[in-house]
């Protein structure tokens, strides 16, 4: 049962930093055999290029829904970011996001859902067991990349939350602080950012809430303390810096769905054959490949479609875009 808590709880300790490290050393030597193994928490590729200001999580387990590929270097993830309310560029995140505070934190839950209330961040996430997801990211301006993700499934949360009956869609808020986030002191957006997904999609395994990446809690500009991954559609459904949990009988409102019908659809599944109105969605450019490496083809679904497809049959994805 989820526990409400005051504001001013302390979050639960995490494992200390030499426990983390020693944990990770033993691991190499026994060649991190076997998923059910627990991790100290980061890819061991592009591990060392993680500043010591980010706080280690520890005990993060390797799940078996990662894909092969090789992750993206950390500067990469963390310096080439879609995050408008920290600034349109790619780079402003980075640069404008450090006098934001991420905890404590707290998100509410409301709408057709027994376990409505305000609930500390420890409570949402810590009965959770953290695993690493390396998932692909691809963003409809046509970029890709690979990141590590660390979370937990979306759907362990919503059972846990008890959705009534009428609830055929999950829809997401981010926080609005103007003095924190100079991005939404414009007018590009309407804020707050708000998301959806429909039930089926939430309760996916492959959906995950995510509070790190590369084994470490998540740095501002990618959405601290907790944002969505939903790897197969594209990144802005991916929503971060999470407060609120809204359950509905009807469609949601999404932020870019309401700013540009006519471009970005409720559904955003990554799909070459439906072009966004002002450029193609047929290739891609991955990020840290180098400047010559060219674009390649973007797969259905962002490759994910023998897991995912089943989930939209009958619907027509060139309408429902």
């Amino acid at each position: 049962m989820l526990i409400k808590r005051p504001p001013d709880i302390r979050p639960s300790e995490i494992t200390p930093e030499q426990r983390y490290l020693d944990r990770r050393q033993f691991m190499r030597s026994a060649g991190a055999a076997g998923t059910g193994l627990l991790l100290g928490a980061g890819t061991a590729a592009g591990a060392a290029d993680i500043p010591a200001k980010y706080r280690r999580l520890g005990d993060v387990r390797p799940s078996p829904l990662s894909t092969a590929e090789t992750p993206n270097s950390f500067e990469d993830i963390t310096r080439y970011n879609n995050f408008y309310e920290f600034g349109t560029g790619k780079d402003d995140p980075a640069k404008n996001s450090a006098a934001f505070r991420p905890k404590p934190w707290q998100v509410t839950v409301d709408g057709e859902v027994e376990q409505a209330g305000t609930f500390d961040y420890d409570d949402i996430v810590g009965p959770h067991p953290l695993e690493e997801r390396i998932y692909r990211l691809r963003c409809v301006e046509a970029w890709s990349m690979v990141v590590p993700w660390v979370g937990f499934s979306l759907g362990d949360l919503i059972k846990r939350l008890k959705p009534t009956s009428r609830a055929k869609y999950v829809a997401f808020e981010t926080i609005v602080r103007k003095e924190e986030m100079p991005g939404q002191r414009s007018r590009v957006l309407r804020w707050p950012y708000v998301e959806g997904l429909t039930m089926a999609e939430a309760m996916h395994p492959l959906t995950i809430l995510a509070v790190g990446v590369y084994g470490v809690e998540l740095p501002n500009q990618n959405g601290a303390p907790l944002r969505l991954v939903v790897p197969w559609k594209y990144g802005f459904k991916s929503i971060k810096s999470i407060v609120r949990i809204s359950f509905s009988e009807s469609q949601p409102r999404t932020t870019w769905n309401a700013s540009a019908p006519g471009e970005y659809g409720f559904y955003a599944n990554v799909n070459p054959a439906v072009d966004h109105p002002r450029w193609s969605q047929k290739r891609e450019r991955v990020i840290g490949a180098g400047l010559f490496a060219g674009k390649k083809p973007t797969l259905l679904f962002n490759g994910y479609a023998d897991q995912v497809a089943q989930l939209y049959s009958g619907l027509d994805l060139t309408r429902n875009f």
